[in-house]
């Protein structure tokens, strides 16, 4: 099942790449700072909720990878990731926008010399055998927070509601606005009961990672 899985994951990458940096935009952190007045109202307030589909934290992106930041923003754009307000500003935003703002996140808040730990701490046996199942760290690192490919997301520390609703949007079919289309991760996430990815979710969120929420104002 694991080697099954690392072939699709290679195949992915091959695949998507290209699509993700079509114009070959290169990322200004500077240009950037300029661009975020739409981001601040939600990944700018720490602690913030988002209420749709249902109730949970907004994702941390300060320190997440820049071409996993443009590829999400590119997805939501083609609608393979459903999601009203996220499609909407992305939709708003050219090829330079998206690279613009995307470096700048990946370089907000970082610690300089700050190490993360090279394995992450020992899950119970009830977790170790699900990610096992999932083959997560064939993507996410040993770590969770080292990805094998910057277009696959940190995920250490990241809310633990933010990634139980994530996954569950990968299993999410025939519905408008919500859900997300990906070969991979529809694979795994359809393999664990809404309570396993919960289980996950928990475990992974409770790790050591870079992501982080810094408190930004619109008025600057």
């Amino acid at each position: 099942m694991t080697k099954l899985l690392s072939t699709i994951f290679t195949l992915v990458v091959a695949s998507a790449t290209p699509f993700a940096f079509a114009q070959d935009a290169k990322g200004d952190p500077n240009a950037g700072e300029k661009k975020v007045a739409m981001c601040i109202g939600c990944h700018g307030i720490k602690g913030y909720q988002a209420s749709f589909p249902e109730v949970y934290k907004v994702p941390m992106i300060s320190g997440q990878g820049a071409k996993y930041i443009a590829n999400s923003l590119t997805a939501y754009r083609a609608g393979e990731r459903k999601h009203p307000t996220m499609k909407g500003i992305a939709t708003s935003l050219t090829d330079q926008d998206v690279a613009d703002i995307s470096t700048y996140y990946e370089a907000h808040g970082k610690t300089v010399g700050a190490s993360l730990p090279e394995k992450a701490s020992d899950p119970t046996d009830k977790v170790a055998e699900l990610l096992t199942k999932g083959a997560c760290v064939s993507c996410h690192g040993n770590n969770f927070s080292k990805p094998i490919d910057p277009s696959y997301p940190k995920i250490a520390g990241q809310h633990s509601d933010y990634l139980f609703v994530a996954l569950k949007s990968y299993k999410t079919e025939g519905v408008s606005t919500w859900g997300r289309t990906n070969g991979v991760m529809g694979g795994v996430a359809k393999q664990f009961t809404n309570s396993e990815l919960k289980e996950l979710a928990k475990y992974v969120s409770a790790q050591t990672g870079e992501l982080k929420t810094v408190p930004q104002s619109k008025f600057r």
